[in-house]
């Protein structure tokens, strides 16, 4: 890297003609073009837009990169589409545990969706591995259900394969634990070269022991410090009951959390619900850990300075959370709790007095718009699931912004795609009007608001001199304002992680 670099001549914000110097990693000065400094380096911007990098505050890298460069199933627009795409796959890699995820049968014309018959037909005795898009419930071959001793009678158990809860849980951790070390580096390469392209300076990597293993979170974190790329902060998904207090220590992550998985996802109806599934209205879903549970973890991470993260989507989960962290609160104060700046990951229904117990102790909404985009509405997956009332009710963004509550946008990949324009474009454009964000709310929301939710954001903003250097150079001549208004996706021209080029500049 050289000690320092300029760029010059670009659109910062809503005004032209600045330019920015950057040295030993951080911002030192920003100003008019015609008052720029030497420097070791200068790149001409030519007038393209400049913002901070985009943060992704939610993603499982190895799982994403498998899909980037393997079977990726959520084009599938019917069973039969699904299954030619899986045949076709394991003709082109005939050897290795199959891997693929994306699928939903919402709106298939077949109404069901793949089970253990289907895959077996085309894939023989190979074991295979078929992730729905929530990635919380998969279907199976038959071939693998015979590689997990005793699954038959864990909970989520379907002689179909259809598998849920802990079957489901046991199933991806004998599939995800064929893939060799190659296969793995090469996956989490695939998913950093794809956020590098996309302007994605940090990666917010929700492990734990059900999504990915410590080993592979200990190579991603050796990954990202070896080679350019986006930064990327871990962390671990585990009650400190079970030691994942200790897994956040060794390993020197940002949190204890993140993917913790209190319940689970509508579309496998697992999301835990005060009020039934309105089409399938003998489930309320599941609430996976006992409230004492939580209270201890919460308490443990609280003593400990160290951010706790939860994955909660039903309402019954949210407020299981919040039962815990109140509780908490009641024995420790609220200035440990509000100093640890607890997460909440997905945090898709909102009941009452939610917003206010997350505003008054500093909670963070780690949230997903592409669900919105891709599931809300009055016809969509939340709909089937809920009902209207409760699906234009969902992912209310603009209750908590404006009630003040930190909001971070992610994309959960690979549930839905990096795509951080397109995050920042659908909290605007809810499906329920009243939702979606402010323009520059939603833009901050997927910048600044990562680094707040890692609690190392700097104290005057991502474009403040003393702030890390992780900026982004897009290939427009409008301002942010018009970028917005319009819509448009830039492409990314350039990228700077901690002052290190990473992508062309150019």
């Amino acid at each position: 890297m050289t000690d320092s670099l300029l760029v010059t001549h670009v659109t910062v914000g809503d005004r032209a003609g600045r330019a920015l110097l950057v040295r030993d990693g951080a911002i030192a000065w920003l100003g008019d073009a015609t008052d720029a400094p030497a420097a070791d380096r200068r790149v001409a911007g030519e007038g393209a837009l400049l913002t901070p990098a985009f943060v992704d505050a939610h993603v499982h890298a190895t799982a994403t990169g498998l899909a980037l460069t393997g079977l990726d199933l959520h084009s599938s627009l019917s069973l039969s589409d699904a299954v030619a795409k899986v045949r076709a796959h394991a003709a082109a890699a005939p050897s290795g545990t199959l891997l693929g995820t994306g699928w939903d049968e919402t709106g298939w014309p077949e109404g069901r969706g793949l089970t253990r018959h289907d895959v077996d037909a085309v894939v023989g005795d190979r074991p295979a591995y078929l992730a729905r898009v929530d990635v919380h419930s998969a279907t199976v071959s038959t071939a693998l259900l015979e590689r997990v001793p005793g699954i038959g009678g864990l909970p989520g158990f379907d002689p179909d394969g259809q598998l849920r809860l802990d079957a489901h849980h046991a199933a991806r951790q004998a599939a995800y634990g064929a893939v060799d070390d190659g296969q793995r580096r090469a996956a989490q390469r695939a998913t950093r070269d794809t956020a590098v392209a996309l302007g994605i300076g940090s990666l917010h990597e929700m492990a734990g022991p059900e999504v990915s293993g410590a080993d592979d979170l200990a190579g991603l974190l050796a990954l990202a410090a070896a080679e350019p790329g986006p930064r990327v902060l871990g962390w671990w998904g585990e009650l400190a009951e079970r030691g994942g207090l200790d897994v956040v220590r060794e390993l020197g992550l940002a949190g204890a959390g993140g993917d913790l998985f209190c319940d689970g996802a509508l579309g496998s109806h697992t999301a835990a619900l005060h009020r039934a599934y309105s089409d399938r209205p003998g489930t309320t879903g599941h609430l996976r850990f006992d409230t004492a549970s939580l209270v201890d973890h919460v308490r443990a991470c609280t003593r400990a300075g160290v951010q706790a993260g939860f994955h909660v989507i039903g309402d019954a989960a949210v407020d299981q959370v919040l039962a815990a962290v109140g509780a908490v609160v009641e024995e420790l104060g609220a200035a440990a709790v509000r100093a640890c700046r607890h997460r909440l990951e997905h945090l898709e229904m909102v009941g009452p007095d939610v917003v206010g117990r997350m505003r008054d102790w500093a909670m963070v909404a780690s949230v997903q718009p592409a669900f919105d985009a891709t599931w809300g509405g009055d016809a969509g997956m939340y709909a089937e699931r809920l009902g209207v009332d409760r699906a234009l009710a969902t992912n209310p963004f603009a209750e908590l912004a404006d009630a003040g509550v930190a909001l971070a946008l992610g994309s959960d990949a690979p549930v839905t795609p990096l795509d951080p324009w397109g995050a920042v474009h659908a909290a605007v454009d809810h499906h329920a009007p009243a939702s979606g964000l402010r323009p520059f709310d939603a833009f901050d929301a997927a910048t600044h608001g990562g680094w707040h939710a890692a609690r190392a954001e700097h104290p005057q903003g991502p474009l403040a001199v003393g702030a890390p250097a992780d900026l982004a150079l897009w290939a427009t001549g409008e301002t942010l304002s018009a970028v917005l208004a319009g819509r448009a996706r830039p492409a990314c021209r350039g990228l700077l992680v901690g002052g290190r080029p990473v992508h062309d500049l150019s």
